[in-house]
């Protein structure tokens, strides 16, 4: 429960802290699904917050989507939750690149690439220099 109390955790993400501080995986595992049950655990919620923090920071669909791959979430709801309308990637694409570059798109190949490596890095991996 203190894990939860400073922030949403995925199941895995959270059996994996149990378990890392010693707890067996049968007991670890009974406690969570009861967690779930109550409505105190679900990796929806913990997607959705997570998307929204990390998109606050600037970070795009690609990179969101493998870092919630690594805490286990699943693909279907991975794919669900960053369909949603609320999410302007476009938008957030263009604002992300406007702060690191106010100079705006380089007119240099080896620059413009850079440029697009940062996107990309970023999570922007479609985005398109106009």
């Amino acid at each position: 429960m203190d894990l939860l109390a400073r922030r949403e955790h995925s199941y895995r993400e959270l059996l994996r802290k149990l378990r890392q501080r010693g707890a067996a995986t049968s007991a670890a595992e009974v406690e969570l699904d009861r967690l779930v049950e109550d409505g105190l655990l679900s990796d929806e919620r913990f997607c959705e917050a997570y998307v929204y923090s990390r998109s606050q920071r600037g970070y795009g669909p690609a990179r969101l989507r493998e870092e919630l791959r690594q805490r286990g979430v699943a693909e279907a709801l991975v794919e669900q939750t960053l369909s949603e309308a609320q999410w302007d990637w476009q938008t957030l694409a263009q604002q992300v690149f406007a702060k690191r570059f106010p100079e705006g798109e380089a007119r240099e190949a080896a620059e413009r690439a850079k440029q697009l490596r940062f996107m990309q890095y970023r999570g922007f991996s479609g985005f398109q220099l106009d």
